[in-house]
Formats: structure tokens, sequence, C-alpha cells
């Protein structure tokens, strides 16, 4: 029997493949927040689930640090947060209130926020990551459900050991730069979700039994879904240029190291173009469906006006023979009950006459409008 150990939750589905009898798997979360340090002789420190206080004096004799920090209310807490561990000159409230990103830079302290996504089926929510960087110590902060780091967590000791850069600019733009990327790659793989929601609208607007009004409301939402992901890419972007200049303090005047972060941006590009075209096609989604209802709406004036055609060769067929009826009861006859022979002939011959010449008409102005 193989028994597993300390296993994170996103590594367990590599085991349910497994035999029961074969593996016994214990499943234990990562840490809620915890610390790396990297140390001045090249060794590298680790501190899982600590108070804010152990975190700061863990910083000490620190070449650079890297702290993850979770809370329950983030708007309730940073603020005690980023006092506690030194943070004194980002302006908060000026950070949270940006539309999904800001990048506040007060010289010897930088504040940045990135937008974290999460999409359940046509369900999009926009979370915060909060980065804080002052002296040596990179900090983010965020919220309990936002789990965009999980994965960068558990490599961040081989990370710092493998950091070569000389300086700790240099070695604190490294680890923001890896920090933004793997929070852009979980970002990016919701559209992997939105494009197959795309594949499944695109399914229903080729099935005639599916509701119309429902297919229109899944576009939309997917149309919604998709401007606010774009809104989210450009707010990303707009960090990620500020980063790329270079001009803060704090961050490294290394020409190679800044290209790293112009990949970032790259990405970001391409995955914009990505979300763009998607937008493209669900507009020619919305045409199709236009289309479909002004053909429905064809065939029904098209119908009516069968039936107007019809109705109007047996009213004009009717009009002839009832106005001599009319006109044969409304006293030319002295007496009503000795008409002539030829009266019932003549309402014969003109219903027919009068029928027939309605037909031809008809059918000629019908022949005329088709071609």
């Amino acid at each position: 029997m193989v028994k597993v150990a300390n296993i994170y939750c996103s590594e367990a589905s590599l085991l349910d493949n497994l035999p029961a009898h074969q593996a016994q798997v214990a499943v234990v979360k990562p840490p809620a927040n915890f610390a790396v340090a990297l140390r001045n002789d090249g060794h590298v420190d680790k501190l899982a689930d600590k108070s804010l206080e152990e975190y700061l004096a863990f910083t000490k004799d620190a070449n650079v640090v890297w702290i993850d920090y979770t809370t329950k209310d983030l708007e309730k807490d940073l603020e005690k947060i980023a006092q506690t561990m030194g943070y004194t000159q980002t302006p908060l409230q000026k950070l949270m209130s940006g539309f999904y990103s800001a990048y506040e830079d007060s010289d010897t302290e930088l504040g940045i926020m990135l937008p974290v996504v999460k999409v359940d089926q046509l369900d999009m929510t926009v979370h915060r990551l909060i980065i804080l960087i002052r002296n040596n110590i990179i900090m983010t902060v965020h919220n309990e459900n936002v789990v965009g780091l999980v994965k960068f967590s558990r490599y961040a000791q081989t990370f710092m050991k493998k950091l070569k850069a000389e300086t700790v600019n240099d070695r604190l733009t490294l680890i923001l730069e890896r920090i933004i990327d793997e929070n852009n790659d979980r970002n990016f793989e919701y559209l992997r979700e939105i494009e197959k929601h795309g594949d499944d609208i695109s399914k229903q607007l080729i099935d005639e039994n599916v509701s119309k009004k429902e297919l229109a409301k899944s576009i939309y939402s997917m149309k919604h879904v998709l401007i606010n992901y774009l809104n989210v890419l450009w707010a990303t972007k707009d960090v990620v240029d500020s980063l790329q200049y270079g001009d803060a303090d704090l961050i490294t005047d290394d020409e190679k190291l800044l290209g790293r972060i112009g990949i970032l941006s790259s990405n970001i590009d391409r995955h914009i173009e990505l979300s763009e075209q998607m937008s493209n096609v669900l507009a020619s989604g919305l045409e199709v469906m236009q289309s479909i209802y002004n053909n429905q709406l064809q065939t029904m004036n098209n119908r009516f006006a069968l039936v107007t055609a019809y109705l109007t060769v047996l009213g004009t067929a009717a009009l002839v023979p009832n106005t001599l009826a009319t006109i044969a009861g409304s006293g030319v006859f002295v007496n009503i009950n000795a008409q002539p022979d030829w009266y019932i002939p003549v309402l014969i011959i003109t219903t027919v006459v009068a029928t027939a010449a309605s037909l031809v008409w008809v059918v000629h102005v019908w022949n005329k409008k088709e071609k």
C-alpha cells in the first residue's frame, strides 16, 4: 500500500485514477499564510501560519522576503495588516478604489492592485490581489477564496534559491514578475471556459427547437462576461506597462529583467485579441438570430398576403352580383315576385366573370412580385 501525505488540493486529482486498494491519500491544504526568506548566506527559510508580528520578526537579517497573507475581509483588514508590517506611505484607500487595478508609487513603497477572476458558468466575479513592496519585503494580501498563487507558493523556496540577481531591487522585480505571471495564468484559464460556452451557443443557433428567447439571454450573458473579462485584461495590462517602464525606485533598471515584464504584456495582448475575436463571433451570432427572426416574420407576412389574396378574390366575386341584387330589390321592379327570366342567369354569369377576372388579376400581380 502506498501512503501519500502533504499533498496540495490541486494535485489530489492526479491520484484519482489509482485503485482504492493501492493508494491511501491524506490531502493537506496549503497554509493560509506563509513567508519565504532568502538569507544573505544563500539558504532559504520558510514560516507558515503565524501572526503578523512573527512574520515581521522573520524578515530581519533577510536579503529578500515574500509574505503571502490571507484574510476574510480584505477591505476591513488591509489597513491594519499594512500598518503592522510597516507599510505607512502607500495610500491604501486610493489603491483599493481603482477599477480592477491600481498602481501607487510613493518612492519608498510601492502598492499594486491586480484583479483575480473567477468564472462559474456565465457568472464572473472579480477579486483583488494587493501587492505591497518596501525595502526588501514584498507582501501579497488577498481574501481566502483567492487561490491564484497556490502553485507558486509550492515552489517559492526553490525559486528563491535560484535567484541570481545581484541587487535587492532585481530580486524583488523577479519575485513580482513571477507573482503577476502566476495570477495572469490563472485568469487566462477561464478564457477556455468562456470559449466552451461560446461553442455551446453556436450549437444552439442551428437547433430549430431551442427557444430563441433563452438563446438571446445566453448570448447576452456571455457578451457581458466577455466585456468584464476584457476589462480585467486591460486593467492588468495597465499595471504591467507601468512596471515595464521601470520608473519606480523599488523596481530594477535592468533592461533584461524589464524585458521579462514586457513578455507579460505581450501575453495579455494576445488574450485580449482572442477575447475580442470571440466577441465578434458573438456579434455574428446575434446577427444570425436577427436574420432568423426576419425570415420568420417574412414567412408570416407571406402567409397573411396569401390569405388576403384569397379574401380579395372572394370579396370581388361577390361584389358584382351583390350589387345587382341590391338594385333589383330597391324598387326597380314593381312586382318583386314577377322577376324576369334573365335575372338569375345574370347573377350567375356576373359572379363567374367577376371571380375569374379577380383571380387572373391576383395571379398576374403575384407572378410579377416573384420576378
